[in-house]
C-alpha cells in the first residue's frame, strides 16, 4: 500500500506539472509558427510604428516578416493573405481603398488609433511669421502670391508639393484647376516624405515660401506647421465621389486592417494588435527620432519601445 501511495503521489504530481505548464505557455502556443507579415510604406511613423508592432509580436514569440509594400494596392494583399496588418489606414488617402477590399471580404477592422488626422496641403508657421503670403491661412490668398513661392523648374509659378502620386492619385491638381489656381501654381509630385522634409528645411534656408502636403500626427507638430483652410469636405465633394474636387481633406480616423484569418492563426498577437491605440503624440514622437533626431527605423523602434514599456507591456498581459 505504501508502494501504491508513492506512485499516485508521483502521477499526481506528474499531471500536476504538465497541467501547469500547459496553462502558462497557452498564450504563447497558441500563435501559428508562420510570420505574421507587416508592410513597410514610404513615412516614418508608419515605419517605425512596424518595427514597434513587430517588436511586440516578437515579445509574444511570434515570428515576423517585413515587407515594401504600396500604401494603396496593400489592402488587397491583405485581402489575398500575402500581408497580415495595415497598422496606418488613413482616412483621407486610403479610406476607400481599405473599405472596398472589406466589402470584397478578407479584410477586417481591427480598431481605431485616438489620433485624429489631418491630410492636406499646408505652410510651415515661419511662412505666415513672416508675412510671405498676406492673409495665408485663407486659400484664397494664394490667388496673390504665387511668385513668392517658385522654385527652379517651376516655370516662374508656385510650387505645391505634393506626396507620392501613389498616395493621392490627381486629388491635389483636381483642387488646384477647381479653384482656379491652375495658371499660377504647380503640382509637383515627391518621391517620398523625405523629400518633403528637406524642402523644408532648403525653403527655409533659401527665405521663400513652401506649400507642401504634410499630415498630423506627425513630428511637425512640434515645428509648428499650419494646414491651408480649403472650401470644407463633405461626401461627394471630390472627382472620384461626382464632385469638382474643389474642397480640403476631411480631418478623420487612423484605423488598422488585418487579414480575417489573424484572429484565428495567431490570437494572442491579435489580442494585441486589436488594443493598440496610440495617441497622436506618441505617433508623432515615433517620427520624430527619425526625422528629427537621425536614427534609423529600427533603431528608432528599439528606442521607442524601450521608453514606452508602460504603453506598450500591458497590450500582451493575459485577460487585460
Amino acid at each position: 500500500m505504501k508502494g501504491f501511495n508513492s506512485r499516485f503521489t508521483k502521477t499526481l504530481l506528474t499531471t500536476m506539472f504538465v497541467a501547469l505548464f500547459s496553462i502558462s505557455g497557452l498564450s504563447r502556443a497558441a500563435d501559428s509558427s508562420s510570420p505574421i507579415v507587416i508592410p513597410v510604406h514610404n513615412w516614418s511613423s508608419q515605419v517605425v510604428m512596424a518595427y514597434v508592432i513587430g517588436g511586440i509580436f516578437e515579445s509574444l514569440g511570434d515570428n515576423v516578416e517585413y515587407v515594401p509594400a504600396d500604401s494603396q494596392a496593400v489592402y488587397e494583399s491583405i485581402r489575398n493573405g500575402d500581408v497580415t496588418i495595415s497598422h496606418e489606414v488613413w482616412q483621407s488617402s486610403f479610406g476607400n481603398s481599405f473599405y472596398n477590399a472589406m466589402a470584397k471580404g478578407g479584410v477586417i477592422d481591427a480598431g481605431t488609433h485616438p489620433a485624429v488626422t489631418i491630410e492636406d496641403m499646408g505652410v510651415p508657421n515661419w511662412v505666415i511669421d513672416q508675412n510671405i503670403c498676406p492673409g495665408l491661412p485663407a486659400w484664397e490668398a494664394l490667388k496673390d502670391c504665387s511668385d513668392k513661392f517658385a522654385v527652379e523648374g517651376s516655370g516662374g509659378k508656385g510650387q505645391w508639393l505634393e506626396g507620392p502620386q501613389s498616395w493621392h492619385g490627381t486629388l491635389m491638381q483636381d483642387r488646384v484647376d477647381a479653384l482656379g489656381l491652375g495658371d499660377n501654381w504647380v503640382v509637383t509630385y515627391a518621391g517620398g516624405a523625405d523629400q518633403l522634409w528637406a524642402e523644408l528645411k532648403r525653403a527655409k534656408k533659401e527665405g521663400r515660401g513652401t506649400v507642401i502636403f504634410n499630415w498630423t500626427p506627425n513630428f511637425t507638430d512640434g515645428e509648428g506647421f499650419t494646414f491651408i483652410q480649403f472650401p470644407p469636405y463633405f461626401q461627394g465633394c471630390r472627382i472620384a465621389d461626382g464632385g469638382d474636387g474643389s474642397c480640403g481633406s476631411p480631418r478623420g480616423w487612423l484605423k488598422k486592417a488585418a487579414n480575417y484569418k489573424f484572429p484565428k492563426t495567431h490570437p494572442a498577437a491579435y489580442t494585441a494588435y486589436s488594443r493598440m491605440a496610440f495617441t497622436t503624440s506618441q505617433i508623432g514622437a515615433m517620427a520624430a527620432l527619425v526625422d528629427q533626431g537621425g536614427l534609423s527605423h529600427e533603431d528608432a523602434a528599439k528606442q521607442w519601445l524601450a521608453d514606452n514599456e508602460d504603453v506598450w507591456k500591458p497590450l500582451t498581459a493575459a485577460g487585460m
